[in-house]
């Protein structure tokens, strides 16, 4: 994971009094998860539950208790995130839980949550690597409507022994279209998760997405 230099403004006080409690276990939580989304992108497609390996971690509002976990499992010092909506029990977990500095520059960020997709920047708004060190680009939590009622998609590729119907629902049409033109980048390009509650579905650059 890259480093980026960035010149955000100063962050805000973080309130101990409603900062989102972290890790129960640090260590173990923080493997289990970790474990998680690496099962996550070497089967695409495949829905994974978070929650199913935490104990007692609680999210606030709507942020979906997986992108909280990941990014309190993968954020650190080094980790510029960036995130698309201003949520401050979320951005006070992410600073004060990990040492992980916040950006208002997409390019920057290393982790981004994208909280809505339909008005989410473009793909090519972030990282995409480069060919020296293609495992700089950014990785992307983009939360969904659902992981299992959208139109369904053929997804083919490393991990799957065969193509795949994926239905995952609430994102645009352009996402698709774009990621799609990303495709003569590769090894550069960005990693995907969609996030619902306590579960996600991984899209690694990897992987090939019928688009009509």
């Amino acid at each position: 994971m890259g480093t980026a230099n960035h010149s955000d403004a100063a962050p805000q006080r973080i309130d101990l009094s409603t900062l989102t409690p972290g890790f129960t276990d640090g260590v173990h939580d923080s493997q289990g998860v970790f474990r998680a989304l690496l099962e996550a992108l070497s089967r695409p497609g495949t829905i994974v539950s978070i929650d199913a390996v935490l104990r007692d971690l609680r999210t606030q509002g709507t942020v979906p208790l997986a992108v909280l976990a990941s990014l309190l499992a993968l954020a650190d010092y080094s980790t510029p995130v960036f995130l698309q909506h201003d949520d401050h029990s979320l951005s006070d977990a992410v600073r004060f839980h990990t040492g992980a500095p916040l950006t208002t520059d997409s390019k920057q960020a290393v982790f981004a949550y994208l909280h809505d997709a339909a008005s989410m920047p473009s793909l090519d708004a972030f990282s995409l690597g480069d060919a020296e060190t293609p495992e700089n680009a950014a990785t992307l939590f983009i939360r969904v409507e659902s992981l299992e009622n959208g139109p369904p998609l053929l997804w083919s590729g490393p991990g799957m022994p065969c193509p795949r119907a994926v239905c995952v629902a609430g994102l645009p049409d352009t996402f698709w279209r774009e990621r799609a033109g990303l495709a003569s980048k590769f090894p550069c390009g960005i990693d995907c998760y969609f996030v619902a509650g306590g579960a996600l579905i991984g899209l690694p650059r990897t992987t090939q997405v019928g688009v009509d």
